[in-house]
């Protein structure tokens, strides 16, 4: 499970790789060593307890996902469909409890899931995506180059009981290169946009806290930047166990 934790006082990231054995799952449930994520129909409740890296800190709490509504539309993000995306709840109140860092919240959330036939880094050479609440609903837009076939660009809009349009993309907005001089680029109506917080910077992977205009409104944007020919180097990949521990 992976855990990404951004306070006003401390940080947390966890994203432990256990064996089958730590695995249990049925309709409703899905354990995942000493964390479990659980869906009653109208709540998702996430609990979590792992050690967070590089410092092996306790990572300890419980977050409540309660979509305002849940799409059931499945988008194919390569011609031959061999991946997918699915953003199940495109608006969400979220409330999260931590005990180890002590820390509340709660706000506006969204939640989604991808799935593949094959690794990503074989479909796709990069990809950007980002989400922002709009006074309606929500905006999600995407951006990536396959290996095969022509790029993908998708700006869609959803209200809060799922019902969405697929709206022509704004203006591209570049943005600078993360310190690992990773690539990065959204979209916006006066292609502008500006970097409120890093979030993560890695040799293949970015998340951002954007400033930008979306159909006409002021908003907050989480960005995130993907370069899968990065992720494919053997040198990344040995660099992942410092991050991402096997238990």
């Amino acid at each position: 499970m992976n855990v990404c934790l951004y306070g006003p006082r401390a940080n947390r990231w966890a994203m432990t790789e256990r064996k089958r054995g730590a695995l249990e799952r049925d309709g409703n449930t899905l354990m995942i060593g000493p964390s479990a994520l659980s869906w009653d129909g109208g709540v998702l409740t996430i609990r979590i307890n792992e050690i967070s890296t590089p410092f092996f800190r306790p990572l300890s709490g419980v977050v409540r996902v309660e979509p305002l509504g849940v799409n059931s539309h499945i988008f194919d993000l390569s011609k031959q469909g061999q991946h997918i995306w699915r953003p199940i709840a495109p608006s969400a109140h979220v409330t999260a409890a931590f005990s180890q860092p002590g820390l509340r919240w709660s706000g506006d959330g969204y939640f989604d899931m991808n799935a593949g036939a094959e690794p990503l880094e074989q479909g796709f050479s990069d990809w950007t995506w980002s989400r922002a609440a709009l006074s309606t609903g929500s905006t999600v837009l995407y951006d990536a180059n396959p290996r095969n076939g022509d790029p993908l660009s998708m700006a869609l809009r959803f209200d809060r009981h799922c019902g969405f349009e697929q709206a022509s993309p704004p203006p591209l907005a570049p943005m600078p290169r993360t310190g690992w001089r990773v690539s990065r680029m959204t979209r916006s109506d006066d292609g502008v946009a500006a970097i409120a917080r890093e979030f993560e910077d890695t040799p293949f992977y970015s998340r951002t806290l954007l400033n930008t205009k979306l159909f006409g409104e002021r908003v907050a944007s989480v960005h995130e930047s993907l370069s899968l020919d990065r992720f494919a180097s053997s040198i990344v990949k040995c660099m992942l166990p410092f991050r991402m521990p096997r238990w």
